[in-house]
């Protein structure tokens, strides 16, 4: 790692170029009502490509016009927008309030009292006196996240058009909502451009709300017991993040009664004493919408929603969200006790989410709980705060969303294809499904094998935990959670690159704008990993140095090293696609045994056996429910201390 201590200037600017921020928010909003009105699939098909292919285009062109440095702000004049974001906060708590009585779902309806309760407290108390013009703003960090949204949300979006037509095929009891869903879809992606381009904090609040509600809703698809009672406990455990979040509004508008405190970028800036706390509540609004444990029980039973929702969710709309808050907020908790505490949540939610994956043979679980987990590590290495883990908390941001959008889409796909998730199904996926086995192992590699960047980005944080306080803790948990980590997904590798030799192929009937989609998100995987020595230098570094004054980035001998590592790592892969044909796969080796080319030999006394092969997943040790409540234990304990601490500095 270089460190370079110069700090550039911050610059402010202003122009029509801008206008690209509200058109993000804007345009799929207006998508997503145009396709709650449509009703015929074709015209559905051609506005869903259509509306993803701008946001795409757009989030692209984004990318040219956005200063180098500093942040750019976009002025919003006209209070009648906060007053019809309260209106419809309103309406979505009657909307809420109603399903909770439908539902018999008490718990819910007293947590949408309870924030409906402080946001009229807010609007019509606490903030009265504010004179503050909102903006949205944009720097590296939001530039990033807008990219994330507008490219891998878009994607998602098309993929979900063959999906969602096979998906009810598959399940013919379950009523055909497309309508709802995709405008579902639409307004998420909306709301999470309004969320990381909103300096404004009651602004940022009503996206977040809003991504909660999709998201309640998007689980809940199905309609079925199990799907509703999921989306409930989304629901719920969101809410309370949401109540915290108003409370720092409350507390925000009281200790500064003209609304400056308001914006984000003066927050930040006003230091620890003043910001310290408002950081606190909205870092655990953060770490619910992300999933840590004790909250990551809604993460995982959101696995009930179609294949697609889970994408969105896991990748680039709502968990990362919860670590986008963070990160932003990361300047005000570095070196404090409050944050050393978010860092711990983070850094044992890594290291029990990974050991409880070894656990699951459900293909969507693992990848659930290894979602969790390395959402744990991109909030401890954001907790503790230093440059260098800000650095690496952005990478880990970058190749997940990447690498985890591809692998959730693949497991769609297969269980269209095989009627199963399970991985011990998966057997000989390279013979059956050859080109969706290889575009999965390219993100399983992306996941833990260097030089991908999710390894590149752990390598880094250790470093940068060294230099830390309390580094060492941090240091054991990332070296025993990314051991763990190589065995799930080792286990999960073997299974798809074994051959059966009399494994059939089925991999037809994939629509083309799955192929497109599976296609594009592969290429990017790699893209990513040889770019991303430019992506480090002209978005994070950037925004590192604009922040903390130093900033760190990868010598030029490492970039070198990890080139030579992709192209050997790519060699097997992509020899098991293109030269398949040429292989001769020979007969079984049974010791000697005659055997069947269908894995049957002769065993003992002249009976004829089956081979069986399979994973060990040493649920004795690492069984979801025993490490499971552990988890949560600990980490509702040093969210009571945080709590306890936050207290003691706000009296």
């Amino acid at each position: 790692m270089i460190n370079n201590d110069k700090k550039p200037d911050v610059h402010l600017f202003e122009g029509e170029s801008l206008i690209t921020l509200p058109f993000l928010i804007l345009f799929p909003a207006a998508i997503a009502a145009i396709l709650l009105l449509v009703p015929g699939d074709t015209w559905r098909r051609l506005i869903v490509q259509a509306g993803a292919l701008i946001i795409g285009i757009a989030s692209l062109y984004l990318l040219f016009i956005t200063p180098g440095a500093g942040q750019a702000f976009f002025p919003v004049t006209g209070g009648w927008i906060t007053t019809l974001m309260f209106i419809a906060e309103m309406i979505i708590a009657v909307f809420l309030i109603y399903l909770g009585i439908k539902h018999k779902k008490y718990l819910a309806l007293f947590l949408v009292v309870a924030q409906a309760a402080l946001l009229i407290f807010y609007e019509t108390s606490a903030a009265h006196g504010a004179h503050i013009v909102p903006d949205l703003f944009i720097d590296q960090l939001s530039l990033i996240m807008a990219l994330i949204i507008g490219i891998i949300g878009s994607l998602i979006c098309v993929y979900a058009l063959g999906y969602m037509a096979t998906y009810h095929e598959l399940h013919p009891d379950v009523k055909d909502r497309r309508r709802s869903f995709f405008f579902l879809v639409f307004l998420f992606i909306a709301s999470m451009f309004g969320l990381v381009f909103s300096n404004y904090l009651p602004w940022v609040f009503f996206f977040w709300e809003l991504t909660t509600l999709c998201s309640f809703l998007l689980i809940g698809y199905s309609g079925t017991g199990e799907a509703v009672n999921n989306s409930f406990l989304a629901l719920n455990m969101n809410l309370l993040g949401g109540i915290a979040f108003a409370g720092a509004l409350i507390y925000l508008a009281v200790i500064s009664p003209g609304g400056d405190l308001l914006s984000i970028s003066t927050l930040i800036q006003s230091g620890h004493v003043v910001a310290l706390i408002p950081a606190v509540l909205i870092g655990f609004a953060g770490i619910t919408k992300a999933a840590l444990m004790p909250f990551s029980a809604w993460l995982v039973g959101a696995m009930i929603a179609p294949t697609p929702v889970s994408a969105l969710l896991h990748s680039s709309t709502m968990v990362k969200a919860g670590v986008y808050i963070i990160v932003r907020f990361s300047p005000v908790l570095t070196g404090t006790t409050e944050g050393l505490i978010i860092a711990l949540l983070g850094g044992f939610t890594f290291l029990l989410a990974s050991a409880i994956a070894i656990s699951q043979s459900n293909a969507k679980k693992v990848l659930a709980y290894s979602t969790i987990a390395n959402l744990g590590l991109i909030v401890a290495c954001a907790g503790v705060g230093t440059y260098k883990l800000v650095w690496a908390a952005i990478m880990l941001i970058i190749f997940h969303a990447i690498a985890k959008s591809l692998l959730f889409l693949c497991v769609g796909t297969v269980e269209h294809r095989i009627g199963s998730r399970d991985i011990e199904d998966m057997t000989g996926l390279i013979v059956r499904m050859p080109k969706v086995a290889v575009m999965m192992l390219v993100g399983i590699a992306g996941m833990f094998l260097a030089p991908f960047g999710m390894l590149i980005s752990k390598w880094a944080a250790i470093e940068a935990f060294i230099d830390a306080p309390f580094g060492l803790i941090f240091v054991a948990i990332l070296a025993f959670g990314g051991s763990i980590t190589v065995l799930f997904w080792s286990k999960w590798m073997g299974k798809i690159i074994s051959v059966c030799p009399v494994a059939e192929l089925v991999e037809n009937r994939i629509s083309r704008q799955k192929w497109i989609v599976l296609s594009l998100l592969t290429a990017m995987t790699v893209f990513v990993c040889l770019a991303f020595p430019i992506i480090s230098s002209h978005l994070i570094e950037p925004f590192v140095l604009s922040v903390y004054g130093q900033t760190a980035r990868l010598s030029q001998d490492n970039i070198i090293i990890m080139a030579m590592m992709l192209f050997l790592l790519m060699i097997m892969p992509f020899s098991l696609l293109w030269f398949r044909k040429e292989k001769n796969i020979v007969a079984p080796y049974m010791a000697g045994r005659p055997a069947t080319p269908d894995l049957h030999f002769l065993g003992s006394m002249g009976v004829q056996r089956q081979v069986g092969l399979g994973n060990y997943y040493f649920e004795g040790i690492f069984g979801e429910k025993k490490l499971f409540m552990a988890g949560t234990a600990l980490c509702f304990g040093l969210i009571l201390l945080m709590g306890t601490l936050t207290a003691g500095v706000a009296l």
